[in-house]
């Protein structure tokens, strides 16, 4: 006769899988639309309004002015929830990564992209291995320019990079400062704008694709042999099949700094950012030890 069996244990359920602040938006909307203090505020406000205008106004307009305001708090709400949402992502992101999470920050002005602006700092930063071997920060950088316009009047204006921060101190002796960028402007006016370039020079590779994907600077003593064994046949086609897009780098005293435009928040193009950054890291550090 068989012996009964324990009963097996319920399986735990898998945690849902969160590729961006999006997924949990939705959750921290409910939540908070949940609670009672919220339904109370809503109310209260639009009571005020609503008694207000139909006071001095009428009843119709009372009644319109009541139902801007739930419309309000309702954006509102979302903007809270969107907030937190983006916070507990980035919190999750860092925690399967091994990574550590930094809030608001200042990035050594090493390079001329962190050295832009009035003001200019991290919002969030990703600090530990970016990729097998390669340790460096994961930003979302920003920064400000101030303008005044001719009737005084003041305007900000904010530009927004996802970086990968790593630190070569290997290749400063074989490569002190180089610059990939994308291309951009008309090819007539290169001469004339490399005639005004006084401590670089742009370099010219024997590839056509490359050519017309991105403009390359270094230093004007800078070892053209040396620069065209960086730029090995596998790398170009890295460059312009596989880097993402509006992928562009810097290179000044040891200090790499990867980019493209936007911040960046899904996995997927933090992960795509990380791993840019370190295959940049690992050609620049391969020939720099050769």
């Amino acid at each position: 006769m068989n012996e009964p069996t324990e009963p097996k244990e319920a399986s735990a359920k898998p945690a849902p899988v969160v590729d961006d602040a999006n997924d949990l938006r939705g959750m921290h909307f409910k939540r908070l639309m949940g609670k009672t203090v919220t339904w109370i505020a809503i109310a209260v406000c639009m009571v005020l309004a609503g008694g207000a205008a139909g006071a001095f106004v009428g009843p119709v307009l009372g009644l319109v002015a009541a139902v801007g305001v739930f419309v309000l708090a309702l954006i509102i709400v979302f903007a809270i929830a969107d907030a937190k949402a983006a916070e507990d992502f980035f919190q999750l992101y860092a925690k399967q990564r091994g990574l550590e999470l930094g809030g608001r920050s200042m990035l050594p002005p090493v390079t001329p992209l962190l050295r832009k602006g009035d003001d200019r700092y991290a919002e969030h930063t990703f600090s530990g291995q970016l990729a097998e071997g390669i340790e460096g920060t994961l930003a979302l950088y920003t920064y400000e320019e101030e303008s005044t316009d001719s009737e005084g009047n003041r305007e900000t204006n904010y530009y927004k990079y996802t970086l990968g921060l790593i630190e070569l101190p290997e290749s400063a002796a074989h490569v002190p400062e180089l610059y990939c960028q994308q291309k951009f402007g008309f090819r007539a006016l290169e001469k004339l704008e490399d005639a005004f370039r006084r401590s670089k020079e742009r370099v010219k590779l024997e590839s056509e694709v490359l050519d017309k994907k991105y403009e390359i600077f270094a230093g004007k003593e800078q070892d053209e042999v040396w620069l065209r064994q960086l730029f090995s046949p596998t790398f170009i086609v890295w460059l312009t099949d596989q880097a993402p897009k509006k992928f562009a780098f810097e290179l000044v005293d040891g200090t790499l700094c990867c980019y493209i435009h936007g911040h960046k928040d899904n996995a997927a193009d933090l992960d795509m950012v990380c791993a840019a950054s370190a295959a940049v890291a690992k050609r620049l550090h391969d020939e720099s030890v050769e």
